[in-house]
């Protein structure tokens, strides 16, 4: 059986959903944050040397990193079901935003994140407002794509949308982008919060309602990293 090694608010939330969506049988080990410093235990180091969180465990088979561990389910065990064949016309778009969310857009989201700790939100730097620019480019091209289509690759949900949801959901814990002025990312997050699989997956995650309205965004900038 699957192992799925989840510390409480982050990236790990992804795999219990996906499994959830495939309705494959797992094991879930819970780590919670440190309630001061917000870190993941030391415990997570056990199971894998840089103590983030996702890690699978498959038998003999220790993986990290959510977007590999994603593709590795689908794989081995998803039968064809959420990805997009090589051979059709979303296959470009899916594998697009599969990987967009953790490099791209993540990266720039962390980035704004740890500058606005860094120098406060009160200063004068001219690098909080070049970076904002920067961001802000990121949330209209998410924007105009779900303009397009209902969901990230196309017609149908794909594990691409579940890679995409934590920037926009949980991610609020940490950083919040303001989804005020987008009204088409604000709709499709109304779409895959109505899937049964995701609503147990939060559950199971240990969110009491959707992430994308649990957190109280004004302690948002003080926390620890959500890897």
């Amino acid at each position: 059986m699957l192992t799925v090694h989840h510390l409480n608010v982050s990236q790990s939330e992804r795999i219990i959903w996906l499994l959830e969506e495939l309705e494959l049988p797992y094991e879930l080990c819970l780590y919670q944050r440190h309630p001061v410093t917000q870190l993941a235990p030391p415990e997570l180091r056990t199971v894998h040397p840089l103590g983030n969180a996702p890690v699978l465990v498959d038998g003999e088979i220790v993986m990290a990193e959510s977007g590999a561990i994603v593709e590795y389910i689908l794989a081995r065990y998803g039968e064809g079901r959420l990805a997009v064949s090589v051979t059709s016309t979303e296959y470009p778009d899916y594998l697009y935003w599969f990987h967009y969310a953790n490099s791209s857009l993540m990266m720039q989201i962390s980035i704004n994140w740890f500058a606005g700790m860094a120098v406060g939100p009160d200063s004068n730097s001219p690098l909080l407002p070049a970076l904002q620019e920067r961001l802000d480019r990121h949330l209209q091209m998410v924007e105009d794509r779900l303009s397009q289509v209902n969901y990230f690759a196309g017609a149908e949900f794909t594990a691409a949308d579940i890679m995409m949801h934590f920037p926009f959901g949980t991610m609020k814990a940490f950083y919040n982008l303001g989804l005020d002025n987008r009204p088409n990312i604000k709709a499709w997050l109304a779409r895959i919060s109505d899937r049964p699989g995701y609503q147990r997956g939060m559950k199971a995650a240990g969110h009491t309602q959707d992430p994308a309205l649990e957190w109280d965004t004004s302690r948002a900038v003080g926390l620890d990293s959500p890897a």
